[in-house]
């Protein structure tokens, strides 16, 4: 089996909890990857869906994705793409966002936000390629309003976590996230 981690805005594989997962996933018998996607400070859909695609290679359903924040959208604009036929495991939403954002402020940072939300996206094309996904939100995300679950759920089918006071996940371990890929992968 593989895992995918999808990193988020401005950051790296190294960040926040990825290592952790990575380590955690590895000792379940996961070959783990995540990529460092290219110019993190002002992502663009077409150079991190590239990016992610060169990394993933063939795909079947024994390969599962995890994606924090605008790695979500990153994944499902992966996904979009694909050719009907194709399958994955699974999907593991984090403080993901496709509606709205809240608390960007600086032009940069909001011409990108503008970039990912105004870029048309085909949900229910998306929700072909997995049976199954995950979204977890925090009850407090800064940016991520609780709101953006409702596409999660209804158009991505997908089951719908709710933690409290977890922000925007940028701790060192998120227990739900590992505990989501083992439940679509059937390992725990």
């Amino acid at each position: 089996m593989r895992a995918i981690i999808v990193h988020m805005w401005a950051s790296n594989p190294d960040a926040v909890w990825y290592p952790w997962l990575k380590n955690e996933l590895e000792n379940k018998g996961f070959d783990v990857k995540v990529p460092k996607l290219p110019e993190t400070d002002k992502p663009r859909i077409q150079n991190w869906v590239t990016s992610l695609a060169e990394t993933v290679g063939n795909l079947d359903e024994e390969t599962y994705f995890i994606g924090h924040s605008i790695g979500c959208q990153t994944i499902a604009r992966y996904l979009e793409q694909l050719p009907d036929d194709i399958k994955v495991g699974g999907v593991v939403f984090v403080a993901g966002f496709f509606k709205r954002l809240t608390g960007i402020d600086d032009p940069d940072e909001k011409e990108t936000e503008m970039h990912w939300l105004e870029t048309p996206i085909d949900l229910k094309k998306v929700s072909k390629h997995f049976n199954k996904s995950i979204a977890i939100f925090s009850d407090n995300d800064p940016f991520v309003p609780l709101d953006n679950q409702d596409d999660f759920k209804n158009k991505l089918g997908s089951e719908i976590i709710i933690e409290h006071n977890k922000e925007h996940f940028d701790g060192q371990e998120v227990p739900a996230v590992l505990e989501a890929v083992l439940k679509l992968s059937d390992k725990n």
